[in-house]
């Protein structure tokens, strides 16, 4: 399946889907498409209901499926940024909410912070999501995004509520932000988010 991003910060993501294809995506939003691609609106069970509503996400996907060749166009609701990732290549750890459009391999799950501070504190709070299986998959990010990649043990210092995704390798936890003149007049808050590679960020 071949895609293009553009038009950032009104970003859409258009995808030329040959016959037989199909994908997965957040209800509304779809913004244009050809004759013959067919959607069909699926639920997934109360299990997958119950993953999507605590993590904000549409109850129900759209499931657009191309009974011929043709073009499905896909937009974001505010500015910002559309990633695409290649999920066999490796899972990705992501905000909530974020989730765009996959591939019909790419399984969506819950990601529990392994430390609770991080998610009193981190800004992404407890649950984030994890995307696995094959294929590839869109996230949608408001604001724009920066990409860097973490050596084994590297760290990265990050203000709380700024990590729009990274790779699963990747370890996250909190750092408390260090002299009371810093938390009182620094503008940035008590903690910070420290991501550890190796991995993207």
């Amino acid at each position: 399946m071949r895609y293009k991003i553009s038009n950032q910060p009104f970003t859409v993501l258009t995808l030329q889907m040959e016959r037989g294809e199909s994908i997965k995506c957040q209800s509304g939003a779809m913004a244009w498409m050809s004759p013959g691609i067919k959607m069909e609106t699926k639920m997934g069970g109360l299990g997958g209901m119950f993953k999507k509503a605590i993590v904000g996400e549409s109850l129900g996907l759209n499931h657009y499926s191309a009974e011929q060749a043709g073009e499905l166009t896909l937009a974001k609701h505010c500015p910002g940024d559309i990633l695409a990732f290649n999920i066999g290549e490796t899972p990705i750890i992501a905000q909530k909410t974020s989730f765009l459009a996959s591939t019909e391999d790419v399984n969506m799950d819950v990601y529990l912070q392994k430390k609770i501070s991080s998610g009193f504190f981190g800004g992404e709070g407890f649950l984030m999501q994890k995307y696995s299986g094959s294929g590839l998959a869109w996230l949608e990010i408001d604001g724009s995004v920066q990409e860097r990649v973490l050596a084994p043990g590297e760290r990265l210092i990050i203000d709380s509520g700024y990590v729009a995704a990274m790779e699963a390798t990747c370890s996250m936890e909190i750092e408390m932000v260090k002299g009371v003149k810093n938390v009182v007049f620094g503008g940035e808050g008590l903690f910070n988010t420290v991501v550890t590679g190796p991995g993207k960020v």
